[in-house]
């Protein structure tokens, strides 16, 4: 089997082709469309067939089109210890539970009783399925009727925030500046983004402290009026980042508060201005947006 090096999607293009070119059918049939990046560029490294992966993505969401009228369809990925956890999920006619396990079968439609069950042989998710284990991964569904359908499959995966490439890629656009030494609250539920941060802050502390919900982050902000900086993002627990953010700045208004959102949503950076964030910073994180917003609000000089 042929084994390519490649950038996780070609340094993300090719989950952004993706999302391009299902992005059209999506809004003319009234479909809220996401993707969700678990990694950025410089850590989002695996090795596998990029042709196959495509295949396994695009099948998937076809799928998804199938079978959802109205409501959203994601897709994206997420990083674990030693794997990468792809899925799509929709809000679809769903899949009943015993039919689940023969969803993935040559010619299978799990026998669904809706129209659109007749505009295909059910190829594509066989297709999905023999591709994912030749890569090495597995592939599943979650769902219930009437409610919607997630799709998983893994590929394995290992990263190390400490590898030398890191390393050398940090300190060849990052300058260290002794005298920006902030505290910072990092407001994200995701373990392998809150590594990343604090690798990539790590030089601009004097303290940094992680909340992993809105309703947290309000209360370490109120415990903590000497906050410089607060990473939010938008999209987690309990209180969203936008809540969050609203009931903070009743408190203080001096603190600078950067939005961070994932790719795909449509007027994030009004929507997160709005609500009192001060910036805005799409996901994956890029490395040198990040420090440039840094040097914008607190730094006298270049950091490059």
């Amino acid at each position: 089997m042929l084994r390519l090096i490649i950038k996780l999607l070609i340094s993300t293009k090719k989950i952004r082709f993706i999302y391009n070119f299902f992005e059209l059918e999506a809004e003319n049939r009234a479909l809220e469309f996401s993707c969700k990046f678990g990694l950025p560029d410089e850590l989002a490294i695996i090795n596998t067939d990029s042709d196959k992966l495509y295949a396994i993505i695009t099948n998937l969401i076809k799928n998804s089109l199938k079978f959802t009228e109205s409501g959203s369809i994601e897709f994206g990925y997420i990083a674990n210890d030693d794997e990468l956890r792809f899925f799509v999920k929709d809000t679809g006619i769903g899949i009943s539970k015993d039919k689940q396990q023969v969803i993935f079968e040559r010619f299978m439609q799990a026998d669904i009783e809706d129209k659109m069950a007749r505009q295909g042989a059910g190829l594509g998710l066989a297709i999905a399925k023999a591709y994912v284990e030749m890569l090495g991964g597995k592939i599943w569904v979650e769902s219930d009727e009437g409610v919607g359908s997630t799709f998983y499959f893994t590929l394995p995966y290992q990263y190390n925030l400490d590898n030398n490439n890191f390393e050398n890629n940090t300190d060849s656009v990052m300058k260290e500046d002794e005298n920006i030494k902030l505290k910072i609250l990092v407001v994200e539920d995701d373990p392998t983004s809150q590594k990343l941060l604090k690798k990539i802050l790590e030089r601009y502390t004097k303290e940094i402290i992680f909340a992993y919900n809105g309703q947290d982050a309000v209360e370490i902000c109120r415990q903590n009026s000497d906050l410089d900086l607060i990473l939010m993002d938008m999209r987690i627990p309990i209180l969203t980042g936008f809540e969050a953010t609203r009931k903070i700045r009743e408190f203080n208004q001096e603190v600078i508060i950067i939005a961070q959102t994932a790719f795909g949503l449509a007027g994030d950076r009004e929507k997160t201005i709005q609500a009192g964030c001060n910036d805005y910073i799409s996901k994956p994180l890029n490395r040198e947006k990040l420090i440039e917003l840094i040097n914008k609000y607190f730094g006298q000089r270049n950091l490059y």
